[in-house]
């Protein structure tokens, strides 16, 4: 069985399941773009109804980080946006059109315009771009003869788009998004599928994810071990970058936490 070397420690594994957003492309490049465009029309279209959305929850309202100019730039691991699923997000911003006076029915209609059009941008533009390091990493599991897995908080057919886009569908031998479970992130149920595809115990298979939703996950489902991208953890750290602050503080459950898979290697 090939050996998982990590900074924290070696792991006998046969199969890596791998979250998809953060994990295998970049998070902001891809969602960054998508909430932009999502709430530039949500309160474009509140406007348009004589109503005001208060800008001064934007931050809040996902878990999105944006600068002076309203761009996104960064994420909160442990937010909405990189650990709830889509229809978390829509239930949120449909309750912000209720607060505001609209029926929820209007506020869900709005949600679903607003949705088509940031589903249409990225179709468009997809802005897809691989984390550093992955391509390498993936050529060095093939070779190794491990079985690897997609498990998404996103819906399956998005997921499989997003990784035909990146050209590297092919790697994987099972892809499931949370639509083929009962239950997502942070409960089991989305790596005991992915195991039971790929024909491998919980306990023979890495986890790899950007968020503590992801590590606990792995934890639930008695994976061999819980590795953490965080390829910006200084900035995630205030004042120490270490890996034992950035698991202290955003990823408690992680077992090896990692800036790049440059730091993941076979023996």
């Amino acid at each position: 069985m090939p050996e998982l070397v990590t900074p924290q420690g070696n792991y006998d594994i046969s199969a890596i399941l791998f979250d998809k957003d953060g994990t295998l492309l970049d998070f902001v490049s891809l969602w960054g773009s998508w909430s932009e465009c999502l709430l530039t029309h949500f309160i474009r279209q509140l406007k348009l109804r004589g109503l005001t959305f208060p800008e001064t929850y934007l931050n809040n309202l996902l878990g999105t980080v944006h600068n002076s100019e309203g761009r996104i730039t960064g994420y909160d691991r442990n937010g909405p946006l990189a650990m709830g699923t889509m229809n978390d997000l829509y239930a949120i911003l449909g309750w912000q059109g209720y607060l505001l006076g609209l029926s929820w029915a209007e506020s869900m209609e709005l949600v679903e315009a607003c949705r088509r059009e940031a589903d249409a941008m990225l179709e468009h533009s997809r802005p897809v771009l691989p984390l550093p390091g992955l391509l390498r990493f993936l050529e060095e599991c093939y070779a190794q003869g491990i079985a690897l897995a997609v498990v998404t908080a996103d819906d399956t057919e998005a997921a499989e788009r997003h990784l035909r886009w990146l050209g590297i569908r092919h790697y994987f031998s099972a892809v499931i998004g949370t639509d083929q479970v009962e239950r997502g992130k942070p409960f089991p149920d989305m790596s005991l599928l992915a195991c039971r595809q790929l024909g491998v115990q919980p306990s023979a298979a890495a986890v790899i994810g950007d968020t503590n939703g992801d590590m606990r996950m792995a934890k639930a489902a008695g994976a061999a071990v819980a590795v953490s991208i965080a390829p910006d953890a200084g900035a995630a750290v205030p004042g120490d970058s270490s890996a034992k602050a950035l698991l202290d503080h955003l990823l408690p459950d992680a077992d090896a936490v990692v800036q790049s898979y440059e730091e993941l290697a076979f023996q």
